[in-house]
């Protein structure tokens, strides 16, 4: 499996002639109104067959830049029938006062080249239920938010990420030299046994090196 990261919680994932894309940012302009630096490439010319969006923040709902005729699965919890199988959308908040403070998140996994993948868009719970979990289901390769802010940060990320079982862990949603606001990824790789960081954006899952024990992977920004 191919998985390229374009930046916050945007990743394309493809095995062979099948890709998946999560969470696509649009336009962000407006950040700057609200003294954010957002320099991300826009996301555009990036086809994929499915298509999924964990909640309405404008950070995560850039449909508009993927091309083709994706099936999509778009912040509605539930079992979704799509070209690579069931998708799982698990209800779940952004914040940790029940979505009184900034509204809904669905969890998403799914089963990609016989990859179980968890994509845990903007979770802002201090912890997952366990019907969240059991529903999640054992995982091999898990996107978590780690910036802090609007989402879960180090700490916590680190403890739900021990918690789904995933080999291959890979952090999202920080600070980076393309944005301005979230807390970096320092903290969540200084709390990791295995990290390889990478020097693209872009990774193949099978040449990841081997080894004992969950493997957080950090590609380089966009």
């Amino acid at each position: 499996m191919q998985v390229e990261w374009h930046g916050q919680s945007a990743f394309r994932l493809s095995e062979g002639d099948t890709t998946v894309f999560v969470d696509p940012f649009g336009d962000m302009s407006a950040a700057a109104a609200r003294g954010i630096r957002w320099e991300y490439p826009p996301i555009s010319g990036v086809g994929a067959d499915v298509l999924i969006v964990t909640h309405e923040h404008s950070d995560h709902t850039g449909v508009e830049g993927i091309s083709g005729d994706p099936v999509t699965v778009r912040s509605t919890p539930g079992r979704h029938e799509t070209p690579i199988g069931e998708v799982v959308a698990i209800a779940s908040e952004h914040d940790d006062a029940a979505g009184t403070e900034r509204g809904a998140n669905t969890l998403v996994a799914f089963t990609l080249g016989g990859v179980r993948v968890a994509h845990l868009g903007d979770l802002g719970q201090r912890a997952l239920r366990p019907e969240q979990a059991r529903a999640l289901g054992t995982v091999d390769l898990l996107f978590v938010p780690v910036g802090g802010g609007p989402t879960i940060g180090a700490e916590t990320a680190t403890r739900i990420a021990a918690l789904t079982g995933a080999r291959v862990i890979v952090p999202m949603h920080y600070r980076t030299e393309r944005i301005s606001f979230l807390d970096p990824v320092d903290g969540f790789v200084e709390r990791s046994q295995r990290v390889e960081r990478l020097s693209g954006s872009t990774f193949e899952l099978d040449a990841l090196p081997g080894g004992d024990g969950p493997l957080v992977v950090v590609p380089a920004a966009p």
